[in-house]
């Protein structure tokens, strides 16, 4: 299955797009610049939705759904954020196509049907949310406000590749409105902390928490949090952002609130998301070049059940032992496929597997049978091992932790590797050429230096870290004084 895979240190870039297709992913449609998102692809993104649904609802947050069209009017009520995303938006300007007459068969825009306005296709829907808000929004007991929605938005990319950057993605938007800034501001730092735990928890991948510098923050918000993972080619991939909107969007659509003292405010708002970008992460952070390696709390099989037989005989006679131990994990909450098909060699099965990223894989033959054993392989490692069968369900749940934990520990040992701090531009500029990954460096905080150093070198500063320590020194490229090291990288 896994033939024709290219290597990761040959070509990092064909390694990814080959993987997301062979491993059943998603592929490119007829759309251009569109994904189709396959069964398997689809299935791990569910769990990834799941996952992250329960943590905003315990975090008290409901589910909503709001228009995909916005009216340009109310686009353009947030001058930041419509100047922002204008260059990507799609806009609707006609509703009705009609038959050519000078082309039978084919069908043209209705010339008469045009729209009193235009309608852009959201980008994102802090504007057609916060027109909503407006209505639901009158006293201080109307707040806090907790809304999130599960939606597609559409950004139209020129460049485009799988999960990374296509022009209609899926994602989750939160957006809240606060009575004070003191709760909006602790409820995008806690966010913030959900999307980091889930990160390390779920995907196995560590991250690293700051703030935006001012020009790469969200157009309209205050302050942007991230979190920032770092890829094995030593790219730099942001993986989730929180907003502190300040009162930016009440003043745009008038939202305000009569406290209780009678008198009336603007709330305070933020908006927070995470998108089917993940994916790409996820394959990025842990895959090697046999294929994906998925954290066993995202993968949609976790163990796969491999029968090597002879005759119909033989497969029953394994098929009755394999059933058995499939309870007995399922019992467990663990999810198992019994691939007991006759087309394929058991083999091309263990390749497919491998290939697929599932984390734990058990073979039985004639002489297991025999024996009362069984042969586990663990996806991570690639160790062997033959089990007691009476021992095999309780061994495969420990291997579910050690796995998940095996798997972080790789990503941050990597990332531990490959962060450098420097003190110079020209060490900058070497480590960035020659070794890549988190580069730590001082900045004298001003954007004209930040955009003189992308400029040159293709890095931005990924964030500030949340634990950023304040020591004084220079700035690497203006020599100006600076407050601390910043974290550059390289990123996708």
């Amino acid at each position: 299955m896994a033939k024709g895979l290219p290597k990761r240190s040959e070509d990092y870039s064909q390694w990814y797009n080959e993987l997301v297709k062979k491993a059943d992913l998603a592929e490119h449609s007829s759309v251009r610049g569109c994904m189709v998102i396959k069964p398997y692809g689809f299935s791990i993104w569910e769990k990834m939705q799941a996952a992250l649904d329960k943590m905003f609802k315990d975090t008290g947050h409901s589910n909503a759904y709001f228009p995909l069209f916005v009216p340009k009017n109310l686009f353009e009520a947030e001058e930041k954020n419509a100047e922002g995303f204008a260059k990507e938006c799609a806009v609707v300007t006609h509703y009705r196509l009609k038959n050519d007459p000078d082309n039978k068969g084919k069908l043209i825009v209705d010339p008469e049907a045009k729209l009193e306005e235009e309608l852009v296709v959201r980008p994102t829907s802090e504007a057609v949310i916060w027109s909503t808000y407006k209505n639901w929004i009158q006293s201080y007991r109307d707040l806090p406000l907790l809304i999130n929605q599960w939606a597609n938005v559409v950004r139209w990319e020129m460049r485009t590749r799988l999960f990374l950057r296509t022009a209609e993605f899926l994602w989750q938007e939160g957006h809240t409105a606060h009575s004070s800034k003191a709760e909006a501001v602790a409820e995008t730092k806690q966010m913030l902390e959900v999307y980091a735990d889930f990160a390390e928890r779920f995907m196995a991948l560590p991250v690293v928490k700051g703030v935006k510098s001012e020009s790469e923050r969200f157009a309209g918000a205050e302050d942007t949090y991230c979190i920032e993972a770092l890829m094995q080619d030593g790219k730099a991939l942001q993986a989730g952002t929180s907003h502190f909107l300040g009162q930016n969007f009440a003043k745009a659509f008038d939202v305000k609130f009569a406290g209780k003292d009678g008198k009336e405010e603007y709330v305070w708002g933020t908006s927070w998301g995470v998108s089917t970008r993940l994916m790409g992460a996820l394959i990025m952070a842990h895959s090697d070049d046999e294929g994906l390696v998925i954290p066993p709390k995202l993968a949609p099989i976790q163990t796969v059940i491999v029968p090597i037989f002879k005759g119909e005989e033989q497969l029953n006679q394994i098929s009755e032992v394999a059933q058995k131990l499939k309870t007995e994990l399922q019992a467990d909450d663990i999810s198992v496929k019994f691939d007991d098909r006759d087309t394929s060699s058991p083999g091309w099965k263990f390749a497919e597997y491998e290939l697929k990223g599932v984390p734990v894989r058990v073979a039985i033959g004639p002489r297991d049978l025999e024996n009362g054993t069984v042969e586990i392989a663990r996806r991570d490692t690639k160790e062997k091992k033959v089990i007691p069968l009476s021992e095999a369900a309780q061994h495969i749940k420990n291997l579910m932790t050690e796995i998940q934990e095996n798997i972080y520990k790789r990503a941050l040992d990597f990332r531990t590797d490959n962060t450098t701090e420097v003190d110079s531009y020209a060490e900058f500029k070497k480590v960035l050429d020659e070794k890549a990954g988190f580069v730590m460096a001082h900045w004298d905080g001003t954007p004209e230096t930040e955009e003189k150093i992308k400029e040159e070198t293709k890095a931005t500063i990924r964030c500030i870290p949340l634990d950023f320590k304040e020591e004084e020194g220079k700035c690497i490229y203006s020599g100006n004084p600076s407050k601390g090291k910043v974290m550059f990288a390289r990123a996708y």
